[in-house]
């Protein structure tokens, strides 16, 4: 039970550590502190550190391994509350009288993603489904969810299209394998790829200062401790806590469970209304307090990563996964291309449709570019609002 919370312990103080090495060290400037992030939980998964078996043999009959169970229980409640503090720290200081302007880049680079992903979905079905992968048709509604509205939206086709219990295992375990590397490379650097594919302007053509936020503007770490920025950092906190709440009590009342959907897009409208009050905007540091318990986020996600959930019976159904991957990505770059969506306008709506919302602010963070953040969560939220119903056409149409 010990060392369960010890991991627990070093998932908060390692953004810590990560957080002080940025301010010193150029090397760790250039790594970025999501990538640092990320390594460190890789790190874990690799070496087994986070690995409790859940069960264990006592007195020659095997129970329940009850630190596995609370470690689970805190790792999940971690992960669940770091995203939606961390939204609206990061939003209140966004300027979105400058983000009404990409609302029509934003609108195009999310009906192209949606669009690539139908084909992809409906294409690779065609092509695969003489290989005897069980259920196609249901399996290609579930991936139609979760790569325009994440895992929610996948758990609720599964259930609802009565997939069964082990394709649903393989189809998430494939989906993880492949899209995790996918994550990484966006985040390490890919970025910079598709801003040279896609060299547009993100809000407005006022010059070359709109195409990216500076470094200095983003995760400026320096004073971050200093007592008097303490105080605005403790409001800003609050505030965040006090729309969580509000989110999660709607969520309550409107499904009598905490929805996911509701709660992100409760906190992001409520950030998006204090960000025009001036004395919200001009609280210190917000922004990097956001980037602190996203990097808390980043470590237990990557801790996650199992390369050993795999197996080569069911290749299939990775080939079909990887296809979707590649076709979607490929074709919403070419839409984007012809729209003229910016590089990073098409880097958040891919992690946004594929990931979900909660995958978009490590990449702002990468980026150094918070002009997106707004756009890759309300590509994500819609996707979310969207993935369900997609996938049931997708199964009806196919089956």
């Amino acid at each position: 039970m010990l060392r369960a919370y010890l991991i627990i312990a070093l998932y908060i103080l390692i953004p810590v550590f990560i957080i002080v090495g940025f301010k010193r060290w150029t090397w760790m400037q250039k790594l970025g502190t999501v990538v640092a992030a990320y390594a460190v939980g890789i790190i874990f998964a690799l070496t087994g550190l986070v690995h409790f078996d859940s069960e264990i043999v006592v007195n020659g009959v095997f129970v329940n391994n009850a630190a596995a169970a609370t470690f689970n229980s805190l790792q999940s409640m971690i992960m669940s509350i770091a995203v939606p503090l961390a939204i609206p720290l990061m939003l209140f200081n966004c300027d979105f009288k400058l983000w009404t302007k990409a609302l029509p880049k934003t609108i195009w680079s999310l009906v192209g993603g949606i669009f690539a992903v139908l084909v992809a979905v409906v294409s690779g079905y065609y092509i695969f489904r003489n290989q005897d992968i069980p259920q196609f048709s249901k399996v290609a509604a579930m991936l139609t969810g979760i790569y325009t509205g994440g895992t929610m939206n996948f758990n609720a086709l599964g259930a609802s299209l009565g997939v069964d219990k082990t394709v649903m295992a393989i189809v998430l375990a494939f989906q993880m394998v492949i899209t995790t590397p996918y994550i990484f490379f966006m985040i390490g650097g890919g970025y910079k790829v598709f801003r040279r594919i896609l060299p547009f302007n993100d809000v407005t053509k006022r010059g070359r200062r709109d195409n990216a936020v500076e470094s200095r503007d983003v995760e400026n770490y320096h004073g971050m401790f200093k007592r008097e920025n303490i105080g605005g950092m403790l409001m800003g906190l609050g505030l965040s806590v006090l729309f969580l709440a509000i989110g999660a009590g709607l969520a309550l009342l409107i499904t009598d469970t905490l929805n996911e959907l509701i709660i992100i897009l409760t906190i992001t409208t409520l950030a998006i209304i204090a960000s025009f009050f001036k004395k919200v905007r001009e609280l210190p540091k917000t922004f990097e307090l956001g980037m602190f318990f996203i990097l808390i986020f980043s470590v237990i996600v990557a801790s996650l990563f199992d390369i050993h959930s795999v197996n080569g019976g069911s290749a299939m159904i990775g080939a079909f996964v990887l296809w979707v991957i590649l076709l979607s990505a490929g074709i919403h770059l070419l839409f984007c291309r012809v729209a003229k969506v910016s590089g990073d306008l098409f880097c958040v709506s891919q992690i946004a449709l594929l990931c979900s919302p909660p995958f978009v602010p490590p990449l702002v963070g990468a980026m150094k570019n918070k002009k997106v953040l707004i756009s890759g969560i309300v590509i994500g939220l819609v996707g979310y609002a969207l993935g369900t119903y997609l996938g049931v056409a997708i199964a009806f149409l196919l089956g």
